[in-house]
């Protein structure tokens, strides 16, 4: 690590006097980027390690983390900071429920937003994995959706391996959609002081009551999975344990953002418009049943959870637009809204 580090400095000192005095001072190029390796070759206390660095352009990497606790593989994108020479905080962007297999994902349906983001000097860690598995761990393996220990992947393996590797400072923040609104903040709970900052689009942020835990079934079970093999029967106590909003009070402290819908057609629910998936008349009014419904669905939840912590005193942002789906276009609107709350936790500026 000292001669990758060294041989930046010097390759930098070289660039800078070649040319010249009356050269601009330009930040160093990416040492991770440029050396196809993090800083650091850290190992969690599991044994979970960075198996490979992918250098995907100038800014933008693909990593492989084994994790330990699963015996997996999981891939991460990553989105360098523009500035590298000094340590910069991390933003955690989560998919929803099909966990950036599909094409239901940032990356896919909203690009433009890692413009925004990647305007505002963060690394940006967007994990592909995790498929309807509410990114907790679960009691049993289950035989289509397999071994799912997510919560110690986020909470205990990867952070310690990011923070070396890409050199952050430590700083973290994460924003979830859909699925994984409920487990960023039960990752919050779950480590306290690992998130500064948390901001949640269209999720049902509780799970634990008749409405959350039918809900959270539907999301488990459309994509085969069993979700008493997730925190077991109805009656069991990892559904409570596992409530955002039974535990809010934890969450005091935290920058918060919250938003939903309720399902009524909003600018992006057109004919053919492009964030309705099937075409035409039929394929809108096939829209309007399922993202409408799942709208007006992770509305209730967010709205319960708004008055819980307004309730307990707790201060968060919170936008309930007067219409809106279950859209990316909603998604991208509401994240770009929620920076000034996660700049605030991340300690940069709005």
């Amino acid at each position: 690590m000292r001669n990758r580090l060294r041989n930046a400095v010097v390759a930098g000192c070289l660039a800078i006097a070649a040319a010249g005095p009356g050269a601009a001072l330009a930040a160093p190029g990416d040492p991770v980027a440029e050396t196809t390796a993090q800083l650091t070759d850290a190992v969690s206390v599991d044994a979970s390690k960075v198996v490979s660095v992918e250098v995907l352009d100038d800014r933008n990497l693909g990593l492989e983390v084994y994790s330990a606790a699963m015996d997996k593989t999981v891939h991460l994108d990553v989105l360098r900071p523009a500035d590298t020479s000094r340590p910069q905080p991390t933003l955690y962007l989560f998919n929803g429920t099909d966990a950036g297999y599909g094409d239901k994902n940032w990356k896919t349906q909203v690009p433009e937003v890692f413009d925004f983001l990647g305007a505002k000097n963060i690394n940006v860690v967007v994990p592909t994995g995790g498929l309807a598995s509410y990114y907790t761990d679960w009691r049993a393996t289950d035989p289509v959706l397999g071994v799912n220990k997510w919560k110690t992947f986020f909470t205990e393996e990867l952070p310690p391996l990011l923070d070396a590797g890409l050199r952050t400072n430590g700083r973290n923040a994460i924003a979830a959609v859909s699925m994984s609104a409920t487990p960023a903040l039960n990752l919050a709970l779950a480590k306290p002081g690992l998130f500064k900052a948390a901001a949640t689009f269209s999720g049902c942020v509780q799970t634990s009551d008749p409405v959350g835990q039918a809900f959270a079934r539907i999301v488990v079970g459309s994509e085969g999975g069993n979700a008493d093999n997730m925190y077991g029967p109805g009656e069991d106590p990892l559904w409570t344990d596992n409530d955002p909003y039974l535990h809010a009070e934890r969450l005091r402290g935290m920058e918060l953002y919250l938003s939903a819908g309720n399902g009524i057609p909003g600018p992006y629910d057109v004919v053919d418009g492009k964030f309705v998936i099937f075409p035409g008349a039929a394929g809108f009014l096939v829209h309007m049943i399922y993202d409408g419904t799942i709208e007006a669905a992770t509305g209730y939840c967010t709205r319960n959870l708004a008055a819980k912590l307004t309730e307990l005193g707790i201060p968060a942002t919170v936008d309930l637009p007067a219409n809106g789906t279950h859209s990316w276009g909603v998604f991208r609107d509401e994240l770009v809204k929620s920076w000034p709350v996660l700049a605030k936790g991340l300690q940069l500026p709005a």
